[in-house]
């Protein structure tokens, strides 16, 4: 028999462990590269929302839960609305974005999402982010997609347990 335990605002299984051990314990200066890019990105100019938003859109790009979670959590902490947060999966025809955030949007799908017919980031995309983001927005914007997805192949094979802090998200 299972039991469930909430913590915060994710349920827990009895028995979820994680494929692999805590990597920073084998590779701690990961750790450190990973703290410099995410404070990097957190002290950029595009706001906190627009990058929790567009990370919980690539979290369902890649099919991750552990990110898909934690990136809910962040816009819940934030005040973001469920109504926000929901109609993140389709952005495209949600009147609740502003044209900054769906640039953001649109930019995390290009990148993610295979494009049988031209580049993925087009010169038209471009385009349009560089009138709504200065350069220093727009790199601030690829680094935290660049940031995330370094950790995507961490969430799909060592599978980190959802919803628990960093550093408690392993069990082995």
């Amino acid at each position: 028999m299972s039991t469930q335990a909430t913590t915060g605002t994710t349920t827990e299984q009895d028995g979820v462990q994680s494929r692999l051990p805590d990597l920073t314990r084998l590779f701690p200066e990961l750790a450190k590269l990973s703290g410099a890019v995410r404070n990097a990105v957190r002290n950029g100019p595009v706001p906190q929302t627009t990058i929790s938003l567009m990370l919980l859109r690539a979290a369902q790009i890649v099919g991750s839960t552990y990110h898909a979670v934690s990136s809910t959590d962040n816009l819940r902490k934030a005040g973001e609305t469920e109504q926000r947060i929901t109609a993140v999966a389709t952005w495209q025809d949600a009147p609740c974005f502003n044209d900054a955030e769906r640039v953001a949007l649109e930019l995390v799908e290009a990148v993610l999402t295979p494009n049988p017919f031209g580049e993925r980031v087009s010169d038209e995309l471009f385009a349009r982010a560089s009138v709504l983001y200065d350069d220093e927005a727009i790199w601030t914007l690829t680094m935290a997609i660049g940031h995330f997805c370094l950790f995507v192949p961490v969430a799909l094979i060592g599978k980190p347990i959802p919803g628990r802090p960093i550093g408690k998200n392993y069990s082995r």
